[in-house]
């Protein structure tokens, strides 16, 4: 379940929700998101439900907005685009209500700093300070109202928060300031004319300026999925009878057939019945080529029709279509979290009460140790302790990279499953790729039919289209339509059986018949003679071959051919170039195999691997120590792919294939598992730079805020500087991480720099 949580403020109060919601009775895990702003939590519904979720998270002291989310509500995209619509009109109100009190606060600053140090001004300090205290109080109770309404909610449930930090150090300068207006005579020893009514004001201004730009950015860094649904067409045209209406489209259903015309996106998925036309699929793949359509051919909702007319009958709409769970998948690797960031939630977790204690030391030894005037110094290197101190920058470090990095990815038809798929990738060392479907086009023609001697090829062609009807293995379909195309007679098969990584046997008019390869063969005594030495002549031109034996004698040989896909030799080359070790594992001979390798590029081959010993063999190579991706269809594969370090699939976003890996490439073109890894490399570089700046900016102020280069160099950290380096430390954050929105993790792969993106793809309908 997905829940907006609000009042969020730091990495503190991230900490603080998880652990109240880890120690709900039920729940298994708990995510918080400052980026997203969203708490994921996997519970047990039989133990708890969304009150006692809520119920948590409001006990930790914040709120939760009675908002439906993706994961407990629908997902059909029209419900998510209402969701973001009203996400959107949320943050340009809370954008506008801190501009407008960060530009007034600043502007009431300036105007106080104008009065205190106007040269040859006509009236005494004493007249300035009372002048002054109305317009900052009044700053103090407006505009600081967040940071005290936050600080209240903390308190009351016996934490801190970086708003603490906040009211605490404006407070004491405009408390201490206050006093010292209305009550001068009460200090004695100190300069009571001394006041810091523009440091509490401009601190103000300066944090709410500081977060307006962080909610901006972060706005910007959430824009993924906002570009993924306007690839949505708003309307479809259906065909009732002779009559074509226009309909919403959240009023489509599976099973209605529907027109689409040139220049119009196609609006859900479907099987073209009627007509032809060409694709632009590039919002799936990346390719700008656009793809021919026929008759059976399948159209994704969102791809753009260029060139004919054609009507399809739609088979998924709404929450089942390939961009529906694009978005879904985007959605929720948006809300996850990278291993990364384990270190940053636990040191957040009680940074903001080590602030609180280092802010009164410092303070003390400045009374009991510090030179004239103690009190000033004091007070104005604790507020500069206060105000510093930003566990902000912590928070947002992996989060905002996250969510830049899995949106670029989605522009690039790349989908990440969440922010530990995207951090594992960039360690990968070892890439081992399936054979059929993944280095090949998947697509198998029969190359030759041979007959052996006292049969013809019509009996071998017959009789392995017979059998293979009832396989599901992709070399059957190839034998079926070949079987077809010439016209030839299918047989009715008794006692049929699949033999696995062997092939097929059964019986027809009481004869026994096998089809597979000479394993199978072999196993049932069956002689190949010559046709051994032409099965591996044929198989060196990376051709599979299919022995036919009919009672007990072979009857010839099929073979079938699966080209590889253009793109693979690419790929290959692109990973070794990076270090990264490659390999093939199939069922195929090792002859048909090692040409395939060959002809890509890969030097590690692992050869006559029956379908259950994949996972075996990632086993094996990860004992070795290896970070191993394995490459794959997503569904044959996958026990392989869920046993891997990292699985990637090749597909078009089905449930299946998502639900079996941690990546998912749309469109089949290999070279983007070298743009996945390069994402995730230039993502975790991101982050690694992001948790250094909030780190180190901390590390090394706070020492200074506290009066460090006093005694050598009479240098004290003016509050109000420390106020606009806390700011900019979550702003540079931010941006730092915005930097992937301009990455093109394509660019290195081999692909086009110049490939459509997908804010760029199509005409609107």
């Amino acid at each position: 379940m997905v829940l907006p949580v609000e009042g969020m403020t730091c990495a503190s109060c991230v900490n603080r929700i998880e652990r109240f919601l880890r120690q709900t009775d039920g729940v298994v895990e708990a995510s918080v998101n400052l980026a997203t702003e969203r708490a994921t939590v996997r519970f047990d519904p039989t133990t708890a439900g969304r009150a006692e979720l809520v119920g948590a998270i409001e006990a930790a002291g914040y709120d939760v907005r009675a908002q439906p989310q993706p994961g407990d509500s629908v997902d059909r995209a029209d419900a998510l685009q209402s969701e973001l619509d009203e996400d959107e009109a949320r943050r340009a109100v809370e954008l506008r209500d801190l501009g407008i009190r960060a530009l007034v606060s600043v502007a009431v600053a300036l105007g106080i700093m104008t009065l205190m140090f106007w040269p040859g001004r006509p009236f005494g300090t004493e007249d300035v300070n009372k002048l002054v205290l109305l317009p900052a109080t009044f700053i103090q109770a407006w505009a600081g109202q967040r940071f005290y309404r936050s600080a209240w909610r903390a308190l009351r449930h016996r934490s801190a928060t970086m708003d603490t930090l906040v009211a605490i150090g404006t407070t004491a300068a405009w408390g201490y300031s206050a006093f010292a207006t209305l009550w001068p005579q009460s200090l004695q020893g100190v300069d009571a004319h001394a006041t810091y009514f523009d440091t509490s004001t401009l601190i103000i201004g300066f944090i709410l300026a500081g977060r307006w730009l962080e909610l901006r950015a972060r706005t910007q860094a959430a824009g993924a999925v906002r570009s993924l649904l306007g690839l949505q067409a708003r309307t479809a045209r259906v065909v009732r009878g002779a009559a074509e209406i226009d309909l919403p489209i959240e009023q489509v259903q599976a099973g209605d057939l529907l027109r689409v015309r040139p220049g119009e996106r196609v609006p859900v998925d479907g099987i073209v019945t009627e007509g032809r036309s060409s694709i632009d699929e590039s919002m799936l793949t990346g390719e700008s080529v656009p793809v021919e359509k026929g008759v059976g051919a399948e159209v994704i909702g969102a791809t753009v029709n260029m060139t004919g007319s054609f009507l399809f009958r739609a088979t998924r709409v709404g929450r089942e279509t390939v961009l529906a769970n694009i978005v879904r998948l985007v959605r929720h690797a948006q809300g996850s979290k990278a291993p990364i960031q384990r270190l940053a939630d636990v040191v957040s977790g009680y940074f903001v009460q080590v602030v609180l204690v280092v802010a009164a030391m410092t303070f003390a030894i400045w009374l009991a140790f510090g030179p004239e005037p103690r009190l000033t110094f004091g007070l104005v290197s604790a507020i500069a302790v206060l105000i510093i101190a930003c566990p902000c920058a912590m928070g947002l470090a992996t989060p905002t990279a996250i969510m830049a990095g899995t949106g670029r990815g989605a522009q690039a038809g790349i989908l990440i499953r969440g922010g530990e798929a995207l951090e594992m990738a960039h360690r990968i060392r070892t890439v081992v790729f399936d054979k059929t479907g993944t280095l090949t086009l998947g697509k198998p023609t029969v190359a030759t039919v041979m007959a052996a001697e006292g049969f013809d090829e019509g009996t071998v062609l017959g009789v392995a289209a017979s059998l293979e009807r009832g396989s599901e293995h992709p070399l059957a379909a190839a034998v079926a339509a070949e079987a077809a195309a010439r016209g030839v007679a299918i047989e009715r098969v008794e006692d049929f059986q699949a033999i696995a990584g062997q092939g097929v046997m059964g019986t027809i008019d009481g004869v026994s018949v096998l089809v597979g390869n000479a394993r199978l063969m072999e196993r049932h005594g069956v002689a190949l003679g010559d046709f051994a030495h032409r099965a591996a002549s044929h198989a060196e031109r990376a051709e599979t071959s299919l022995f036919v034996a009919r009672d007990g004698a072979l009857a010839g040989l099929v073979t079938v051919s699966d080209p590889v896909r253009a793109e693979a030799a690419e790929a290959i080359a692109a990973l070794e170039l990076r270090g990264i070790e490659t390999w093939m594992v199939t069922g195929d001979a090792r002859l048909v195999a090692q040409a395939v390798a060959d002809q890509v590029g890969i030097r590690h081959v692992m050869a006559e691997v029956l379908p259950d010993g994949k996972l075996d063999r990632m086993v094996e190579l990860q004992a070795g120590g290896r970070r191993v991706a394995m490459v794959g269809d997503g569904i044959n594969d996958a026990p392989a792919l869920a046993q891997a370090d990292l699985g990637i699939a090749i597909g078009t976003g089905t449930d299946v294939a998502i639900e079996a890996s941690d990546v998912m490439l749309l469109g089949g073109d290999l070279r983007l598992v070298v743009a996945a890894i390069d994402l995730s490399r230039r993502t975790m570089s991101i982050v690694r730079q992001n948790l250094f700046w909030a780190f180190a900016y901390n590390v090394v102020l706070i020492p200074v805020a506290m009066g460090v280069l006093f005694p050598i160099f009479g240098i004290l950290l003016d509050p109000v500087l420390a106020a606009a380096a806390m700011a900019l430390s979550s702003v540079t954050v931010v941006g730092n991480s915005l930097r992937l929105r301009r990455f093109d993790p394509r660019s290195g792969s081999g692909q086009d720099r110049g490939r459509t993106s997908l804010r760029r793809v199509g005409a609107p309908t």
